[in-house]
């Protein structure tokens, strides 16, 4: 029986919701609205009399009728998929769509600076950009990469850098450590108010902080917590208390007087920003380009540094 053109869209679509267990989430992915998914699920198993998928409010399973489909076309189908990825490279102009999940410190300090460049190169590359600090499984969610902060990468993904190591300081408003005075030691942080930072796993962070030989980890006094670094400066600037962040993140609020670096001589060394995803045999093209042109540009380069200096 001649497959039709209907047949092998409507086969991507079954693959992406036996991979997601979701509609949604396979939607997401592929770029349809789950009503669009569901009718072509539809009419699919109208076309072949058989029922591939248990539906319920809650969940969608495979019949084995699905289960046998799914065994039988998910290796061709990523074959073709493959394929087009193969034609893409030899294309002048590369096209493609991919979904980025992204930190909010990479969005303003790795993806803008570099996005004007990108769309006047590749003008048919479509990227989808999500911004979450939580820690989220990028494949069950759809998303082609990932970028973070090196030590939270999940240890089965495969990494690239995107930036060199990166300095790690406390801050505070000049209003605030004029009243409260400026501490000199980390331990001197216990008398003050502190900002804390809720990571992706929920976790509150310890601040790190180095000076030569010594290393210092500490939990202090956080009357505030906050899961995004944008809001904790917004804090530290109004003068609730002092905050802790990547120095690139934090340079540019102190360059115009609103923060004030504290315990500079503690200044802690950390990862990078990485760009992670599943497998390395199956990168989209627009992504890599994207990575490429990341490293090619350096747009954290006047903050790299090689190691440990003062």
């Amino acid at each position: 029986m001649q497959i039709s053109r209907t047949d092998l869209a409507d086969f991507a679509y079954f693959i992406a919701i036996a991979r997601h267990r979701s509609f949604r989430r396979a939607a997401q992915e592929i770029g349809v609205t789950p009503s669009a998914l569901s009718h072509a699920m539809s009419a699919l198993e109208t076309r072949r009399d058989v029922r591939l998928l248990n539906r319920t409010t809650r969940s969608v399973t495979l019949t084995a009728a699905g289960e046998d489909l799914l065994a039988a076309i998910d290796g061709p189908m990523r074959a073709i998929g493959e394929a087009s990825q193969s034609l893409d490279r030899l294309r002048d102009r590369p096209a493609g769509r991919i979904r980025i999940n992204a930190l909010g410190d990479a969005v303003p300090l790795l993806i803008v600076p570099v996005m004007p460049e990108f769309v006047s190169r590749y003008p048919e590359i479509e990227i989808d950009i999500s911004v979450d600090n939580r820690l989220l499984d990028i494949t069950a969610r759809g998303f082609d990469a990932g970028i973070r902060y090196g030590g939270t990468v999940p240890e089965d993904m495969v990494a690239r850098p995107l930036s060199g190591p990166i300095r790690w300081s406390a801050a505070a408003a000049p209003h605030y450590l004029d009243r409260y005075g400026r501490p000199l030691h980390p331990t001197e942080l216990e008398g003050h108010q502190c900002i804390g930072i809720r990571l992706g796993n929920d976790q509150i962070y310890k601040w790190e902080f180095e000076r030569g030989n010594e290393a210092i980890s500490v939990e202090p006094p956080h009357p505030l917590t906050v899961d995004e670094s944008n809001v904790g400066m917004g804090l530290a600037i109004a003068g609730c208390g002092i905050t802790y962040g990547a120095e690139p993140v934090l340079r540019r609020h102190v360059d115009r007087g609103e923060l004030e670096f504290v315990l500079e001589d503690w200044a802690s060394l950390g990862e990078g920003f990485y760009a992670y995803y599943a497998s390395r045999r199956q990168v989209p093209t627009a992504l890599r380009l994207l990575i490429d042109l990341i490293r090619e540009m350096k747009p954290l380069r006047s903050y790299q540094v090689s190691e440990r200096s003062g």
